[in-house]
């Protein structure tokens, strides 16, 4: 019973749209109406800029950490991260905007954050390493998300890889937009490392 009430707990948490809430609260704004219209870290970042952003982002990560953390006190006989996927895919397909979500990069990397600190901090390093190089966030997205399912091979965490390679396909997806700009070479790029190094 408790189990599945921490798994019913872990995908609601995943489903409060923070990018919304936000906006809401303290802009007065509707992220769904600018951008790219998505609920997450990026959009936020257009809608309300840097301060806005990082707090979508904090609260996006941290919604996905607190399965992970619940789950080791209070069930630590099953693998934290069974939870922290729910929480993905609350964030992913959210009961409260009618299963229409964001693209779960921020959720997780609170997941693995709070599951496996290194592990996270690793795979958040090589997603700067490839924004400084690439100054696209979509494609570093993706990068980074790759590269964390093949260091998670190293570790032998066959549930570890399961969720890295689950979320690098949903990612994936949800970004075949942004995939087809890329091979166009029309993906929107940001004023950081060699691109804003090149504008200058």
């Amino acid at each position: 019973m408790l189990t599945i009430l921490l798994l019913v707990v872990a995908y609601l948490l995943g489903s409060i749209p923070f990018g919304l809430v936000v906006g809401k609260l303290l802009y007065k704004k509707d992220i769904r109406q600018f951008g790219s219209g998505n609920i997450g870290t990026t959009n936020a970042f257009r809608a309300f800029g840097t301060t806005g952003g990082i707090l979508v982002f904090i609260c996006d990560m941290i919604k996905g950490a607190i399965p992970v953390l619940l789950a080791n006190w209070l069930q630590p006989g099953l693998h934290p991260l069974l939870f922290g996927g729910m929480a993905i895919i609350g964030h992913s397909f959210p009961l409260f905007l009618k299963f229409k979500g964001g693209k779960a990069v921020a959720t997780s990397f609170g997941v693995v954050l709070a599951y496996h600190p290194l592990f996270a901090l690793i795979s958040i390093a090589s997603f700067f390493v490839s924004l400084f190089v690439t100054s696209m966030v979509s494609f570093s997205s993706i990068f980074a998300i790759a590269f964390a399912t093949i260091l998670s091979l190293l570790y032998q965490d066959w549930v570890l890889t399961l969720v890295t390679a689950l979320v690098l396909a949903l990612v994936v997806i949800r970004h075949k937009d942004n995939i087809k700009r890329i091979r166009q070479g029309t993906e929107s790029k940001v004023p950081f490392g060699l691109n804003k190094h090149k504008k200058k």
